[in-house]
Formats: structure tokens, C-alpha cells, sequence
């Protein structure tokens, strides 16, 4: 092989290594900040976070370690449903104070006490 060649390999493993980092990184800034949030998810998040962050430490992976592309799918498929719960409950949590508001409405008109009868409807002495 010629030097040409050997270089152009070079240059391709370091950049396939270069975007591998960057997604990493990326990734793992990501599950930090999920990892904040973690008592707000549930049993279902917390098992999602720990799972994927088991198989990244698992020396068993489904693809050899030289090849995160495994990795990196699993953590980016347990933040894709991590995100989705954590903006799903989110989005209850702003709907909390409208049916919070409305709930108090409707006890206000049921516990109001009647109304006197108007004038019409009052009996009329002798």
C-alpha cells in the first residue's frame, strides 16, 4: 500500500472517530441532565435510565467495543423515551393549575348557599 493510501485511512479513522466523540459527548450531557430529573419519572424512567446505563458499562455488547454505534443506540432510545415522559408529565403539570382552577369553580357553585327567593317569587302577605 502506498502512503497516500495509509493516509487517507488515517484521515477517515479520525474522523469516524472525531463524529463518534462528538455523539458521545453529546449523549452523555444529554443523560446527565435526564439524570437530574430522575425522581420526577417514575419506576418506568428510573429503569430506562439504569438500563441503558448498564449496558453501556457491560462488557457484552452486541457489537465489538471498538464500535459504539450499539451504545449509543441504546442510551439514545432510553433519552428518546426519557424526553417524551419527562415532556408528557410536563405538560400534565401545566394543565394542573386549569383543572385545579376549574375544580374549584364548580365546588364554589355547588356549595353556594340558594339564593332568596326574588320578589316574585316571594308569597304575599294578607
Amino acid at each position: 500500500m502506498s502512503r497516500d493510501a495509509w493516509i487517507l485511512i488515517g484521515v477517515i479513522v479520525v474522523v469516524v472517530g472525531a463524529v463518534t466523540l462528538f455523539f458521545a459527548l453529546r449523549l452523555t450531557f444529554k443523560l446527565v441532565a435526564i439524570k437530574r430529573s430522575l425522581n420526577q419519572l417514575g419506576a418506568s424512567g428510573k429503569l430506562a435510565f439504569w438500563g441503558a446505563l448498564a449496558y453501556l458499562i457491560f462488557p457484552i455488547d452486541i457489537l465489538p467495543d471498538p464500535i459504539y454505534l450499539d451504545d449509543m443506540a441504546v442510551v439514545g432510545g432510553a433519552l428518546f423515551f426519557l424526553t417524551r415522559l419527562l415532556r408528557k408529565q410536563e405538560s400534565l403539570r401545566n394543565a394542573l393549575p386549569h383543572a385545579q382552577r376549574l375544580a374549584r369553580q364548580v365546588s364554589a357553585r355547588r356549595n353556594r348557599p340558594p339564593a332568596p327567593p326574588s320578589a316574585q317569587q316571594r308569597p304575599r302577605g294578607r
